[in-house]
């Protein structure tokens, strides 16, 4: 038979039907010989599955290989040989049909029936001025498992389930499959779309069917035909590259010119107050009183304006203002006060007290430079904890019972947060760059786009990375983690010239100022963006750790930061946090690996959650002034005697009670769900709990701010406001779940979607632009909800 090829490309189709029975024992063979390929194969047809399950065919169909021609029209030949051992007769039916439509169309749709001996492929051309195409194939019909194939034009085609992986890229579906093919790696410019039906449906997320009793067992495969329908689609051009690239630089550097425009209008504000200051005279008495602080408005912080009189003056504005603090209750004065008492005769007060305040500030910062409130200030060590004991167990604590240590010592124990987690995130970055190379590598080189679960139909490649839009939407995290870096390092630097200068409002005043967890959280929102477009090179199960160890540093270090606040003495360790986050990052491995169904895992981890819940609640309630040993149980039968059946009194410390049975009721109550769900994405399990815990400590020291009298300024409020609905907005497009490899590969691409923003980012990128942006607003949350103390004295701050 002989086939001509012309400017029309056609396909040629064999069909063999097997009438005779008991064909199985002897098969037909029949060898299809062309003039560059042969194709050979047997009637019935045995396909192999798991566990060496043979599943007989005896309806054959095959596409002959179409080899490439050299003349605009030339004639081929082909040959077709059959051949059986069989004694007896065998009866067949064989048919030679073309394929009318074998040659895809661009935009246009083609629908079809392939079944596992009967497979199909069609040929694709890149038209003129189309570097880079997507190839759709969708089904109403979930079973029987597929697969999609992308293939070079060369003899032979592999589209049988046994060999179809072999070459080019391939993924397997249920209903939708989609392969983004770049004219680069075709020199042909044209490629075979290879649609296969499975023999067993187990890859795809299927039952399994019995072993069967004999090996040699011929397993009836049923009816497994499948319609499809398949349409090639041109991908976005370099254009709309630059502009998605244009978009994510856009958005974050609005941030920086944000924040630069902010910092100015402050500056400037500074400015008019220093020379208000300055020349009294020019300002009329609800200025000055303003300037001065009355009630109902902020004091102005005196680093925040620094000296209004350098080198020529002896009055500094932190004396003026400490001045007025101690007149009228920490830092507030009466407009009555003003009336009664002009503003030059209040300097004249201030101008003969100051020696005394400095002498005193001084004579106290020599004595803490000398000695540590933890070494020289006792004789004994037993003095010491004597001296914690009262201290730390009053019922009502203030900020400056908890801020008694050397200022220089803290500030060193805070800052080894930060040079701890960049050594943290250098060593552990640099293996997950390695392993996601390798991911990527072996991606490309076998073309197994299972390993990977993404959103095929909105993932555009660029050079060797098959994604390239979800690692750009993580440049946010990295950006403004940056930024945040640059805004502490400004605060850092505004409170450390303000100590060189002794101010008294940094020295007594407000929140104590320790920066070491602030520069921790913004190195690691960078990490969490690195590691974050790490994963998305290659996301998988084995890898999503990448995405999620720095949100649990995140969400460890923002409690922590809550709890320094009012608690700089007894804070934790960088070394004790740190190895309490790496004992997290540890149960999610675990997690990951074996926890999927394994309901010894899940009790295990129940009862150390509970009981990592009690320590902590007993830690915090008792300000760590209690010990784990072997009276411990001793002591609690003491208490509950004396506290419950002696006498039934209430609790000491009812504001820490209240925050630490809320936080055991929503523990246990996250314990309770784990055990009796078991959840199999655990690291988003693992990472509730912390989100939870946060958002619970959150919640409890704003209602605490505010029932103590305390306030939120204008700034930290519109940071609130902000970050509350940016976070909402965020976790609409989190919970939309694109991808999930909590199923099979072919099951997650059933969640896939089309590209939402510029034809380039899709529902997940958008979360990731959200979030890094509420996670910098939780971050500034953090940073500013305290700025209301900055006059107040420590001694009038109260611990909760």
């Amino acid at each position: 038979m002989q086939v001509q090829q012309g400017a029309k490309t056609e396909g040629v189709r064999v069909t063999v039907d097997v009438l005779s029975e008991g064909a199985e024992s002897s098969p037909i063979l029949f060898v299809v010989r062309q003039k560059q390929a042969v194709l050979s194969f047997q009637v019935p047809l045995i396909l192999r599955g798991l566990y060496q399950r043979k599943y007989p065919y005896a309806h054959v169909g095959r596409t002959l290989c179409q080899p490439p021609t050299r003349s605009l029209t030339e004639t081929q030949y082909f040959f077709v040989d059959v051949s059986t051992l069989s004694s007896l007769g065998t009866h067949y039916q064989l048919r030679i049909s073309r394929v009318d439509s074998f040659t895809l169309h661009t935009d246009k749709k083609f629908s079809f029936t392939a079944s596992p001996s009967q497979p199909q492929y069609f040929k694709y051309v890149f038209p003129d001025g189309v570097d880079t195409v997507i190839v759709k194939v969708n089904s109403e019909m979930t079973f029987p498992c597929s697969v999609m194939s992308i293939q070079d034009i060369q003899c032979p085609v592999y589209d049988l389930d046994n060999n179809v992986a072999f070459i080019g890229m391939y993924q397997t579906m249920t209903k939708t499959a989609a392969i983004t093919v770049q004219r680069k790696d075709f020199p042909s410019n044209s490629f075979y779309v290879v649609v296969v039906v499975k023999t067993e449906d187990e890859a795809c997320g299927g039952p399994l069917r019995f072993y069967p009793l004999r090996p040699d067992e011929l397993i009836d495969a049923g009816n497994r035909s499948k319609t499809l329908d398949v349409v090639v689609s041109p991908a976005i051009s370099s254009d709309v590259y630059v502009m998605g690239m244009l978009f994510c630089l856009g958005i974050f550097l609005s941030f920086y010119l944000l924040t630069f425009l902010v910092a100015c209008v402050e500056n400037k504000r500074m400015h008019r107050r220093r020379e208000g200051l300055l020349n009294p005279a020019d300002m009329s008495p609800a200025e000055t009183a303003s300037l001065l602080g009355k009630p109902g408005v902020t004091p102005v912080s005196p680093y925040e304006y620094g000296s209004f009189v350098d080198n020529a003056s002896t009055l500094s504005s932190e004396a003026i203002t400490d001045s007025i603090a101690s007149d009228a209750n920490y830092g507030y004065m009466g407009q009555e006060t003003l009336k009664r008492r002009p503003f030059l005769t209040a300097i004249h007060h201030v101008a003969i007290r100051i020696e005394r305040s400095l002498e005193s500030v001084a004579g106290r910062s020599r004595q803490e430079s000398l000695s540590s409130i933890e070494e020289d200030d006792y004789d004994t060590l037993a003095d010491i904890d004597s001296d914690k004991n009262i201290v730390r167990t009053k019922k009502y604590l203030c900020v400056s019972d908890l801020a008694r240590k050397d200022k220089r010592v803290l500030s060193k124990k805070y800052q080894i947060y930060f040079w701890n987690i960049a050594t943290i995130g250098v060593f552990y970055a640099l293996p997950v760059i390695q392993l996601v190379i390798t991911y990527q590598t072996v991606v490309n080189v076998t073309g197994n786009q299972d390993i990977c679960y993404y959103n095929f139909l909105c993932a555009h490649p660029l050079g060797n990375l098959s994604a390239f839009n979800n690692i750009l939407s993580n440049l946010g995290y990295v950006m403004l983690g940056l930024l945040f870096l640059l805004i502490v390092l400004q605060r850092d630097v505004i409170h450390s010239r303000a100590l060189d200068r002794n101010d008294l409002n940094a020295l007594e005043c407000g929140i104590p100022k320790h920066f070491g967890l602030f520069y921790a959280m913004g190195t690691a929102l960078m990490m969490e963006g690195l590691l974050s477009a790490c994963y998305h090179v290659c996301p998988n199960y084995t890898n999503f750790q990448f995405d999620t160890s720095f949100m649990y540093m995140i969400a460890g270090l923002c409690v922590l930061k809550l709890y320094q606040k009012r608690h700089p003495d007894i804070n934790a360790s960088a070394y004790t946090a740190y190895a309490c986050l790496a004992a997290v990052i540890f149960f999610s491995v675990l997690g990951v690996v074996f926890g999927k169904g394994n309901m010894v895992f899940w009790i295990v981890f129940s009862v150390l959650h509970i009981l990592a819940t009690m320590l902590l609640s007993t830690q915090l309630y008792y300000m760590g002034r209690w010990r784990l040993d072997s009276g411990i149980l001793r002591r609690i039968v003491y208490v509950i005697y004396t506290d419950c059946i002696r006498q039934c009194s209430g609790p000491m410390y009812i504001d820490r009670m209240v925050l630490l049975v809320m936080g055991n009721i929503v523990n246990w109550s996250l314990a309770a769900y784990g055990l009796l769900k078991t959840p199999n994405d655990f690291a988003s399990y693992l990472l509730a709990i912390a989100i939870c815990n946060l958002l619970l400590y959150f919640a409890f020291y704003i209602i605490m701010k505010l029932r103590s009298g305390e306030r939120i300024q204008c700034m930290a409020m519109v940071c609130i406001l902000f970050t509350a609905v940016v976070w909402g907005f965020a976790l609409f497009f989190f919970f939309q779940g694109l991808s999930t490899w909590q199923k099979t590969p072919a099951e997650s691409r059933e969640h896939n979607r089309d590209c939402i923003v510029l034809s380039f980012f899709d529902d997940h990128d958008i979360w990731h632009f959200l979030s890094s942006i509420a996670m910098f607003g939780s971050f500034l949350v953090l940073l500013t909800m305290d700025d209301d103390l900055n006059n107040v004295q420590r001694d009038k701050i109260f611990v909760f």
